[in-house]
């Protein structure tokens, strides 16, 4: 009954229902949607509804209003309200205080707006407002006055963002805006262009104050620097002259001083500025001239940076970077260089070259060089070396070169040290190689024959085309080497390893242009000393085991002795045989032959070691025929036993010395002569091993023989 008696808000006219069938006692739902959908589709009932809905929250809207005070009334008797109306009064409070200050930045912001047109419109002579004339410009008072007053517009702007007013207001700002960085910039073109120190301080205090420096420095490179680097940096003019690069950047250099004097000593960039009265904020050098002068080489001379020609690439870049550390030294601190080094243009000009480029070719010009050499690599080096093979010297060459004037680079310091270590290590890999061609007795000369690579070993001769048409590489003979190619390897060794510590003080010097001071730690070097020493051992046996081979070819010819005595009736001996001569001819060459190459040490350890091996070889030899020389006289004897008659021939003519004791004496001669040639190249016979024992051994023989005679 009580809803009968309510009054619902009357709708429009349209609507496809009577609002009164909301107030039935019996108001159903489906049964109300179903009686409007014979009348209307369901979207337009949805509208309806929606419609109808807004109606009745506004009207309760109005109902609250017009009974407010019974509503609070009727709120006190609810249970808890009182607290929860406390709770709503702190954050009702701060909404207040946030729209309050809204309130205030907006009448800020209209009240700046007003000054600084007033202050705009006082300096024109015109009727029309100063936003609306034609560009005139203020004095530098005036536009400090401007500038205070705008950087406070611009505060309060921000802090007003997204305010409608803001937005209606924004028009206004723009002008203000544009009139001021017109004027600034016509100020300061003033300035610059009639040297007045005033008008520049001014100007850009003012640009500092709306906190629009770098609007500043960019107009002075734009007006100021530009057009004198456009002017320097022409390409044909750079690449006519040898010297054009460096003339270039001289000229580059010069503008600090000709043209940013003023502006230097205003920002107190200079030495000479008074810094109390300087205006901070400002670096010219970096922010104007540096980005310019990029800009110039980048767009006007491309060719700077081609890596192609690896030798010009080296000498720009050489000189652009002695001009970047002069440039630098130009800036005054070393806060205006750090800011010169975290500038994007410095990061793209260092970015323009192509360093891995460039050492790539420097790489492939090194590693082809060397490995041509390695492969032949028994050739003889060239007249003057210090080395006796191409291989060695093309591998001290090519360490030279890495850390040489010509293609150093700091920033590759990393990579040729990498080099460094992959030359030696690939000489370390040559040298073991060697260590598995058969010895020749042939002599260097005729066994430096040309060589072909046969699979992945480079170390196979060359035969004619025909084997080399018809026959895998890996059926090709491997080449030999012969001893004296072997002494010339251990000659170049151990020079390599002499003259390393005077590639590390050469190193030394371009580490430190990088910072590297630590040398105590670069153990790498040492490492590949001791991968080549390690190669001298095996060396130094093959050739001490072809020394020995050699000599004791000779010296076998003791057994041919009994063949020369025996029943021919030669006189007695009384002079060594020529094949003790023979024999030691190899150790004599080496002493005369290799004196200049190598170590006294090394020679002497060589020459004990041969004659070791083949003293011993030879005291065996020597005793085999001595004692068939006794077992050749006990079957004489037994033999004239058995006949009762003179066995034939032991004694010589006239009653002389028996064949026997000629080979025993010819023998003893020989190893006396020998021991005579040992002490003669300096070396004690008794440091030799078997020798002692083998002249015990003749010397017995000897006195035996000489004591039968008659």
């Amino acid at each position: 009954m009580e809803k009968s008696r309510m009054n619902l808000p009357k709708g429009p006219d349209t609507l496809c229902f009577d609002k009164d069938e909301f107030m039935k006692e019996d108001f159903d739902v489906d049964h109300f949607v179903s009686d409007c959908r014979k009348r209307v589709q369901l979207e337009e009932l949805r509208g309806d509804l929606e419609l109808y809905y807004r109606l009745l929250k506004t009207a309760m809207v109005e109902l609250i209003n017009k009974d407010y005070a019974d509503f609070v009334n009727l709120s006190t008797n609810l249970v808890g309200m009182d607290k929860a109306l406390n709770q709503l009064s702190v954050p009702l409070g701060q909404l207040r205080e946030e729209v309050l200050m809204c309130v205030l930045r907006l009448i800020q912001v209209i009240r700046s707006v007003e000054k600084i047109e007033k202050i705009l419109n006082s300096q024109s002579s015109k009727e029309t407002s100063v936003l609306e004339a034609s560009s005139p410009l203020l004095t530098g008072q005036i536009l400090e006055r401007i500038a205070t007053e705008f950087n406070q517009l611009q505060f309060h702007a921000v802090q007003s963002k997204g305010m409608p007013l803001l937005d209606k207001v924004r028009p206004r700002i723009a002008g203000i805006t544009a009139m001021l960085q017109q004027s600034l910039e016509g100020l300061l073109l003033e300035g610059l262009q009639t040297s007045n120190v005033d008008i520049i301080r001014h100007c850009l205090r003012t640009y500092a104050t709306i906190d629009k420096t770098r609007d500043a420095e960019a107009l002075v490179g734009q007006v100021l620097v530009k057009p004198y680097v456009d002017e320097v940096i022409v390409e044909q003019i750079v690449e006519s002259d040898p010297n054009g690069l460096q003339i270039m950047y001289d000229k580059l250099l010069e503008f600090v001083p000709h043209h940013c004097r003023l502006l230097r000593e205003v920002t107190g960039g200079a030495i000479s500025s008074e810094k109390g009265n300087s205006v901070p904020g400002y670096d010219f050098l970096v922010n104007s001239v540096w980005p310019e002068i990029v800009r110039g080489l980048e767009e006007k001379l491309p060719s700077l940076f081609n890596p192609g020609n690896p030798d010009a690439f080296h000498e720009k870049y050489t000189v652009s970077m002695d001009f970047v550390r002069a440039f630098e030294q130009q800036c005054g601190t070393q806060a205006s260089v750090r800011r010169l080094r975290a500038h994007p243009a410095y990061h793209s000009f260092s970015n323009k070259w192509n360093l891995p480029v460039y050492f790539q070719i420097r790489f492939r010009e090194i590693a082809g060089s060397l490995e041509a050499a390695l492969t032949n690599g028994l050739e003889d080096a060239p007249a003057g070396s210090s080395f006796c093979l191409l291989a060695s010297h093309r591998t001290w060459s090519s360490l030279q070169r890495c850390w040489s004037d010509e293609m150093f680079l700091p920033v590759l310091a990393h990579r040729l040290w990498r080099l460094t270590l992959q030359i030696l290590a690939r000489y370390s890999v040559f040298v073991s190689e060697l260590l598995l061609r058969p010895i020749s007795n042939e002599s260097a000369k005729d066994t430096k024959k040309p060589l072909v690579t046969g699979g992945k070993d480079p170390s196979v001769t060359q035969g004619n085309s025909e084997d080399q048409a018809s026959g895998p590489a890996e059926t090709r003979p491997v080449a030999s080497i012969s001893s004296t190619q072997l002494i010339y390897v251990v000659a170049d060794l151990d020079k390599l390893q002499e003259q390393l510590p005077e590639l590390l003080e050469t190193i030394k010097p371009k580490l430190e242009m990088i910072g590297f001071k630590n040398f105590s730690s670069i153990s790498a070097l040492e490492d590949s000393q001791t991968s080549l020493s390690a190669c001298a051992p095996a060396l130094s046996d093959r050739i001490i085991q072809d020394l020995s081979e050699s000599c004791f070819g000779y010296l076998k010819s003791a057994l041919e002795v009994p063949r020369l005595y025996r029943r021919t009736n030669k006189e007695v001996p009384t002079t060594a045989s020529s094949y003790v001569d023979s024999a030691l001819k190899p150790f004599r060459q080496l002493q005369s032959g290799h004196k200049d190459k190598l170590r006294q040490a090394v020679i002497r350890q060589w020459l004990e070691g041969a004659l070791s091996e083949s003293t011993h070889k030879y005291y065996e030899t020597v005793s085999d025929v001595l004692n068939s020389v006794k077992k050749m006289e006990e079957s004489l004897k037994r033999l004239k036993q058995a006949r009762k008659t003179t066995p034939a021939n032991p004694i010589g003519p006239g009653g002389g010395m028996s064949d026997d004791d000629k080979i025993r004496l010819q023998l003893a001669l020989d190893v006396e002569y020998l021991g005579e040639q040992i002490q003669k190249m300096g070396l004690a016979t008794k440091d030799i091993k078997s020798f002692p024992a083998l002249a015990e051994l003749v010397a017995a023989t000897k006195d035996q023989a000489t004591a039968e005679q008659p």
